[in-house]
């Protein structure tokens, strides 16, 4: 079997050779806008240069939706909007123990070695959980709204408030969002 190049024909084989990603994307972007012109709905098209462009005037993430393509306005009325900001926190660790410096399981006193913590969840709370701990006496007397930082089998947890950290018990905290990997907040008021 013989490629097109031993048959007298290099510029055929260099074609063959050139990858369809980048066809196959644009084949599939247009046949979207035929679809959807079909529908009678205004549909606009647009290059990533003007998207840029817009992108550099707002100078903000949270408006990329408006910044695409020609019709985005000179000026956006956002007096008063407050963004939710969304971060990846993530779901714990996949280390199932710490291990020292030179990567080996650590040891206890005793020279048995320490064993992983065993379950994820103490009396229906994990770490990241948004939790309102009402201390009744004590040092951190108070309600407190924020992230549990850490768990311990023993029921002790500590919360990152706004106030700074506080130590609580279980028994004191109820749960206003389980975790989901995520920290959401609610952005301050912006203008333009």
């Amino acid at each position: 079997m013989k490629t097109a190049d031993e048959f007298g024909y290099p510029e055929v084989e260099k074609q063959a050779k050139t990858p369809l990603k980048d066809a196959a994307a644009n084949a599939t972007r247009w046949e979207i806008w035929r679809r959807l012109e079909v529908t009678g709905l205004p549909v606009e098209v647009g290059t990533s240069g003007r998207t840029k462009y817009n992108r550099s005037v707002r100078k903000t993430h949270w408006l990329d939706a408006v910044c695409v393509g020609k019709s985005t306005p000179e000026t956006l009325n956002i007096d008063g909007v407050q963004p939710l900001q969304i971060k990846a926190m993530g779901r714990g660790q996949r280390v199932m123990c710490r291990p020292d410096k030179y990567g080996f399981r650590r040891k206890k006193k005793d020279g048995t070695f320490a064993s992983p913590k065993t379950v994820k969840r103490v009396h229906g709370f994990q770490t990241g959980d948004m939790v309102k701990a009402r201390v009744p006496k004590g040092k951190y007397q108070g309600t407190h709204i924020g992230r549990l930082a850490s768990v311990r089998a023993s029921g002790s947890f500590s919360i990152k408030a706004k106030s700074g950290m506080v130590r609580s018990n279980y028994k004191y905290c109820e749960v206003i969002q389980h975790t989901d990997g995520y920290n959401y907040t609610i952005g301050d008021a912006v203008s333009l």
